[in-house]
């Protein structure tokens, strides 16, 4: 397997607020790790769209 330089995708500088509670959660969850505030909330926020993605989707299964 060949090495592959990864592409960077682009990025636009959104400002955005935050709770103090949360923020200090968010810092807890990644104290330690090699995770940077931006990577955790770019992470939960594809997780989220996923997850909403996943209720719109009709699920098949049994009709009642």
């Amino acid at each position: 397997m060949s090495f592959k330089i990864p592409n960077i995708p682009p990025t636009t500088n959104k400002g955005i607020r935050f709770p103090n509670d949360l923020i200090e959660q968010v810092e807890e969850a990644i104290r330690g790790r090699d995770c940077t505030f931006s990577a955790f909330v770019v992470a939960a926020v594809r997780a989220a769209l996923e997850s909403l993605e996943e209720e719109q989707t009709p699920q098949d299964g049994p009709e009642e």
